[in-house]
């Protein structure tokens, strides 16, 4: 049996923030984010959202709050890129995160593999680890519930091809799901500003993600240099 309630009491109703950058990206180090995450704890976050073993690693060297793990990979017949095999899967327990991320849409994984396919997998190899199912609409929650899936998140919503025109934060399918689901709702995608970030909270989720809007400094330049050119 799983023990989840310390993990989620320990985020509900808080922010995680979600300390990342790409091997393209100016930020680009395990030590830099790092330090990222330990600003974040400093700032009042009560979890960290982290891509790679290496990354996990060193944040939680840093810092002690519950870390919500995943493994950003690409590959050419499939557009599943979080946590999309087993191999990913593996390479994060031994990093220890509290909370391993999965891409839960209805895309198939590397390899031609279902979601229902490769979660039974997971599941049967790691029976005690929580699994958060990105989703992209309630349909992706609904069905990851079923699947077994721990808790949820609305990750996914505006990054497939089915939602890409969708505005974000998409805080209605953060109410559909928050009312339809009974495992825990984390609102993640577009949240850029506080009032966003309530607005959010007040649709009955348990807990949500900011990063791009804290973490990325390019990102954020491009909005005011924008707003100057405009």
């Amino acid at each position: 049996m799983k023990n989840n309630t310390e993990v989620f009491n320990k985020i509900k109703g808080g922010l995680i923030v979600s300390c990342q950058a790409l091997d393209n990206e100016p930020l680009y180090s395990s030590y830099i984010m790092s330090r990222m995450a330990y600003a974040a704890q400093l700032g009042g976050a009560c979890g960290i959202r982290a891509n790679s073993p290496e990354d996990i690693i060193k944040i939680k060297e840093t810092v002690d709050l519950p870390i919500i793990g995943l493994y950003k990979e690409n590959f050419k017949d499939s557009e599943v890129y979080i946590t999309p095999t087993e191999e990913c899967v593996d390479a994060l327990m031994e990093s220890k995160p509290d909370i391993i991320a999965i891409d839960a849409t209805n895309r198939l994984r590397p390899f031609g593999l279902t979601l229902d396919e490769f979660f039974k997998k997971i599941r049967n190899k790691y029976p005690d680890m929580l699994f958060m199912g990105d989703c992209s609409c309630l349909e992706d929650g609904i069905h990851a519930e079923e699947l077994g899936f721990d808790l949820v998140g609305t990750t996914l919503s505006g990054y497939t091809k089915d939602t890409q025109d969708i505005e974000l934060p998409n805080i209605s399918l953060m109410k559909q799901m928050a009312g339809a689901l009974r495992i825990p709702v984390i609102a993640e995608g577009g949240i850029w500003y506080p009032e966003q970030l309530k607005a959010a909270m007040d649709a009955g989720v348990h807990a949500a993600v900011v990063g791009t809007a804290i973490t990325r400094p390019m990102d954020i330049t491009k909005r005011f240099v924008k707003a100057i050119k405009a």
